[in-house]
């Protein structure tokens, strides 16, 4: 350290060999010039000491070429000390050095941070959107079936109504007439000419299959509605699990209903505190992974109900199960056991983070040849920190 002493007058009275040095290493060509031990004093300023002279020190740091970085420190004696006045002067090039390389690592590693955060965003939307497109095709068959039948049946009823109309024609034009009786051989050859019989006993059938086609793709957009219906900025609201996990089974089950039989267990739960479509999101990605695990035909059993200020949501296969090496990476982003091309590994991982953002768990069991339990377990009421994320 180089250490300025200065006398009552404000003079340097003394240098030590550390300041000799400095002031040579700053101006090589000076050869213990006193006057180059007076311009590294200058670099104690008149504020410096004011600093100095009111609380005691003053300390700054000063670039005093690109390499070197020096801390100058005053020191102004106060009581019997008045009149003691030295600077300290202490190379911290080095230290500099290395605080602006730490610096210059950060702002590397917060700028790679936020590269991979964004890509991580765009792997999620593309997770996402894909799975979108898995529930869009499913969507569109189980509208497409009573839709098709519907407008079928328009079709015929078309034919009915025109039948209906002439018949309503004939019996006008038999009424209209002086003698309507001789026209009763007419009417009843029309009659079955039209085959009103059997219209009038099939068109009641044709109105009640349209009114079902009609209700079951109102119900589809229904559970559409509850698959989505809380924004992801909104405040989490107390939410009826079943009636989002039956929503999103309505949902998927075109996906399933060819191989899975279906058994429900649901015990008394209570409303959860939720961000409701983000669980339904859990849910259809556990749904559509049991039926991938389940090769040709299999069980699926849903269950749920409480414990303590928890509750409970489990999705069972009697799949193919997991092996035991994989249970640990199976909610690692991009692992997957399915084939190449159907699996991103991303379902299980979003819904890891979905249900650990809830400050609940998602927890597994499997055994390789009989199947795999999930269970999403969430709190029923959040934290209030949570519950207004």
């Amino acid at each position: 350290m180089a250490v300025l002493l200065l006398d009552a007058t404000g003079e340097l009275a003394y240098a030590n060999a550390s300041a000799r040095r400095l002031a040579a290493r700053l101006e090589p060509t000076a050869n213990d010039n006193p006057d180059a031990l007076k311009r590294l004093l200058a670099l104690a300023t008149e504020d410096d000491w004011a600093i100095a002279c009111t609380q005691g020190h003053a300390r700054r740091d000063v670039q005093v070429r690109d390499d070197v970085m020096l801390a100058v420190e005053v020191f102004c004696g106060s009581g019997e000390n008045a009149g003691l006045r030295f600077v300290a002067i202490t190379d911290i090039s080095a230290r500099s050095a290395r605080e602006r390389e730490l610096q210059q690592r950060h702002d590397e590693l917060e700028r790679a941070y936020r590269s991979l955060a964004g890509a991580q965003e765009q792997l999620l939307q593309s997770e996402k959107m894909a799975s979108i497109g898995q529930l869009a095709a499913g969507v569109a068959h189980e509208i497409n079936n009573p839709i098709g039948y519907v407008h079928s049946n328009l079709g015929t009823l078309r034919e009915y109504v025109s039948a209906l109309f002439a018949m309503i024609e004939t019996y006008a034009s038999a009424l209209a007439a002086p003698d309507p009786l001789i026209y009763r051989n007419d009417i009843r050859a029309h009659r079955e000419k039209l085959d009103i019989d059997f219209i009038l006993g099939d068109l009641p059938q044709l109105l009640d299959e349209s009114r079902e086609g009609i209700e079951r793709v109102t119900r589809i957009v229904q559970d559409l509605k509850e698959f989505s219906h809380v924004g992801r900025n909104e405040t989490m609201r107390p939410s009826d699990l079943v009636k989002g996990l039956e929503s999103t089974l309505n949902i998927v089950w075109n996906d399933l209903k060819y191989k899975v039989k279906l058994e429900k267990i649901y015990g008394d739960m209570p409303l959860v505190e939720c961000h409701a479509s983000e669980i339904n999101q859990v849910f259809m990605n556990l749904l559509i992974n049991a039926g991938q695990a389940i090769a040709e035909r299999g069980v699926i059993t849903l269950a749920c109900g409480q414990e303590n200020d928890e509750a409970w949501v489990s999705i069972a296969d009697t799949g193919c199960g997991i092996p035991e090496e994989a249970l640990g990476r199976i909610f690692d982003p991009f692992f997957t056991t399915k084939p190449i091309g159907r699996g991103t590994g991303l379902g299980l991982a979003i819904s890891y983070r979905i249900v650990e953002k809830h400050n609940g768990r998602l927890e597994v069991q499997s055994t390789v040849g009989q199947g795999t339990t999930f269970r999403v377990v969430l709190p029923v009421k959040q934290p209030v920190e949570l519950s207004a994320a």
